[in-house]
């Protein structure tokens, strides 16, 4: 590894030599003076696939051409819309097709697997989660605790950081579900913490939880299409993703659940149900009893936004062609060589608050600018301007996320020119 800043030979031969390189080729890239823009920002927002107009258009033209009976006609009738990113949607987590389904958002589906995982009762009320949650996942679970007539003030435990930088050992892990165990109803867990970009291995977490007797869920929203996931193996009850971050399928796009095959026949498990989440088989005799559909298409609520769909099944398409292995191989050289960079380089200027061990991380290195805020919201706008784009996460970090997708050695190398040449006033 050459990691020289003034030279771009290296960089540019592990473009050149980079098995997934034709990819970039099938997504927007947006443009900064005339330059494609270094685009490191895909755990917010991936970039577009150029098929996703293209597969819009289609449903579209359908709907032009055959109106309703679109739902039975053409290449991918409506009706079964859904089922036709069900298993490459499988494929990205490590899921059995029949425990996926794409539906709703990702806090509408936490809500969702809540509402049957999550059943609290005097002697088991409690929830855990890390402490530093993404806002939408703790307000999500406080606004549960609460529905359930219980107090979050003492049934929310927040596991703080035992590790720099706010990261959390599993030692950590185990000593709070032996604390806690017998209190806690619910873990609910990240894949990946979205300020640190620490990834947790799921299977460990679940077997600990599950020792205690606890309920088992993960939200993926940075860990789906970041990292190979094994959610059968790993044993959870649930897990919710988006997938307009690592998965492009549009701002707000249409997310993703998992529920483990174990649960996908239970009748008795409390849900609450919609029309769409009934028997297809039996759907339209209209009959007043619900009777759910077997795996996680069961929790479905609604007719499927065919629309919002269509950008999916785009991605998927890449997804497939690359595969997760593959991904994940490029993702471990692109972040390996920012980080070389970073601290060979870089070091006086910034620090890496993600785990330096590859397998406790995925693409994703969070960074803090020393000197503090106002420092690191200066080089983030000197970045902007230099047309390289992160990711700015309060009170003080800058996300740098090469997705391996789209994003390119020569990439990193920009990045770090433009950190070095940067010159605070």
């Amino acid at each position: 590894m050459d990691l020289s800043l003034d030279h771009d030979a290296w960089a540019l031969a592990q473009d050149a030599a980079d098995p997934l390189a034709r990819h970039r080729a099938a997504f927007h890239v947006p443009q900064h003076d005339g330059r494609d823009l270094h685009y490191f920002v895909g755990n917010s927002l991936g970039l577009q696939p150029r098929a996703a107009a293209t597969a819009i258009a289609e449903e579209l033209a359908s709907w032009a051409t055959n109106a309703v009976e679109g739902h039975f006609r053409g290449e991918r009738p409506w009706m079964h819309y859904h089922a036709t990113l069900r298993e490459p949607m499988a494929r990205v987590v490590g899921a059995l097709p029949s425990e996926v389904v794409v539906m709703n958002t990702l806090t509408v589906n936490l809500h969702l697997l809540m509402a049957s995982f999550y059943r609290p009762t005097r002697e088991r009320p409690a929830i855990l989660i890390e402490a530093g949650a993404f806002p939408s996942d703790r307000h999500a679970v406080e606004s549960q605790i609460r529905f359930h007539g219980f107090d979050p003030t003492t049934d929310l435990i927040e596991l703080e950081g035992d590790e720099p930088n706010g990261l959390i050992s599993m030692a950590a892990i185990e000593r709070v579900l032996a604390e806690h165990g017998p209190r806690i109803a619910l873990v609910l867990w990240p894949g990946v913490q979205y300020r640190t970009g620490q990834a947790f291995d799921l299977a460990a977490i679940t077997t600990l939880a599950k020792a205690q007797g606890c309920a088992v869920g993960f939200d993926l929203a940075h860990a789906a299409g970041n990292l190979p996931l094994a959610l059968h193996d790993s044993g959870a009850d649930f897990a919710a993703w988006c997938t307009y971050k690592y998965l492009n399928s549009g701002p707000g796009a249409v997310a993703g659940a998992f529920v483990h095959e174990r649960h996908g026949r239970r009748s008795d498990l409390p849900r609450l149900a919609g029309w769409w989440g009934h028997r297809a088989d039996t759907r339209f005799l209209m009959a007043p009893q619900f009777e759910p559909a077997e795996g996680a298409e069961g929790w479905q609520m609604s007719n499927p936004p065919i629309l919002a769909m269509a950008p999916i099944r785009a991605s998927l398409e890449l997804f497939d062609a690359a595969t997760m292995p593959a991904l994940r191989a490029k993702s471990l050289a692109l972040t390996g060589y920012l980080e070389a960079l970073v601290n060979t380089h870089l070091g006086g200027r910034i620090e890496i608050l993600t785990p330096a061990d590859p397998s406790r991380r995925g693409c994703q290195l969070s960074l803090r600018v020393v000197g503090g805020r106002a420092m690191g919201r200066a080089l983030f706008e000197h970045l902007a301007a230099n047309g390289v784009l992160g990711d700015w996460r309060e009170p003080d970090v800058i996300r740098i996320s090469p997705a391996p997708l789209y994003n390119r050695f020569t990439d990193v190398l920009a990045f770090a020119r433009a950190v070095r040449d940067w010159r605070p006033s």
